[in-house]
């Protein structure tokens, strides 16, 4: 079993900027890139293999192909590949939104629900976030001040930087505000409820369509039970340092720094997603090497065993 590189699908949403071009190398023929798929197999927008005998087939057709060994035996219990994971550069505020559970969205959307993580890559000095509300709201008030647009007096704006980590609960109120550039790793949904949006028009230049019902019904009105920050403290291994960021039943994921070269291992429980998020680096397995610039999204087949990283990087590191 071998490694394989990722393209992945971009998007041009009206909030998104550049940064993802000019400091993470992606590649696309769209103005704007507000948000890179690396790691999907959603129908609106399935990452791409980049090169080797499976090149230019959707990540979807590549397990098809490869069955489902590839995927560790932790995905048996899922009956869709679980997982998204994308950068996201937010140039100005991205909507007030929530997303629902798993029961709600299957019941009323045919799809599954988002609980996701956010691990913010860079951002501006006075950068802030959405999480939750700042104190218990009711539901008939939640209604009011959308209807009366005073949200944003209740809601929990939290000023943000470089490194910090939210853990974004189904059913959580939330928006990354601008000037934050960010990786998040999700269930596998592209379902949101948005609340509000600043009346901005969308490209047909109408305002964006809004789900103020489906959204009382999912929100969380208490604030979010979680503090923002990782869930575990980092820890100094042989060559490199890990800290986990996130775990839930959907994804286990920690910030990997190299500091010199590092040993990891592929078991057969689950695949492992690697994102290079600083420096360019190689990696070696048993029957080659890959060369990993910054931005690069790598797919670890499960079983592939021992790789190693050779040089200094950081990594953004996922399994099931």
């Amino acid at each position: 079993m071998e490694p394989i590189k990722l393209i992945p699908t971009c998007k041009d949403y009206i909030w998104g900027g550049n940064l993802l071009r000019t400091r993470y190398n992606k590649v696309s023929d769209k103005d704007i890139i507000a948000e890179s798929w690396e790691l999907s197999c959603h129908k609106d927008g399935p990452s791409v293999v980049a090169d080797g005998k499976h090149a230019g087939k959707t990540l979807i057709e590549y397990l098809e192909s490869e069955g489902p060994k590839v995927l560790g035996t932790r995905c048996g219990r899922f009956k869709e590949f679980p997982i998204m994971i994308k950068l996201i550069d937010a140039k100005n505020d991205l909507s007030i939104q929530v997303h629902p559970d798993d029961e709600y969205a299957l019941k009323n959307e045919g799809g599954y629900g988002k609980t996701e993580m956010w691990y913010v890559l860079d951002c501006e000095e006075d950068a802030s976030l959405i999480y939750g509300f700042r104190q218990p709201i009711s539901r008939e008030e939640f209604a009011k001040r959308i209807k009366e647009n005073t949200l944003m007096e209740v809601v929990n704006k939290v000023p943000v930087k470089k490194g910090d980590v939210f853990f974004i609960e189904a059913g959580t109120l939330h928006a990354v505000g601008k000037g934050i550039v960010l990786a998040e790793v999700q269930q596998s949904s592209n379902l949101t409820y948005r609340v509000y949006d600043y009346g901005r028009l969308g490209a047909d230049n109408k305002p964006r369509e809004l789900h103020i019902d489906k959204a009382i019904d999912v929100t969380n009105l208490n604030p979010p039970a979680r503090r923002p920050g990782a869930h575990g403290q980092p820890e100094e291994k042989e060559g490199f340092t890990s800290t986990l960021l996130a775990e839930c039943e959907y994804f286990h994921t920690e910030a990997v720094e190299v500091r010199t070269k590092a040993a990891f291992e592929v078991n057969d429980e689950s695949f492992v997603s690697i994102i290079c998020l600083e420096e360019d680096t190689t990696l070696a397995y048993k029957n080659g090497t890959m060369d990993i610039k910054k931005g690069d999204s790598v797919f670890l087949p499960a079983g592939m065993g021992r790789y190693e990283i050779l040089q200094p990087c950081r990594l953004l590191v996922t399994r099931i």
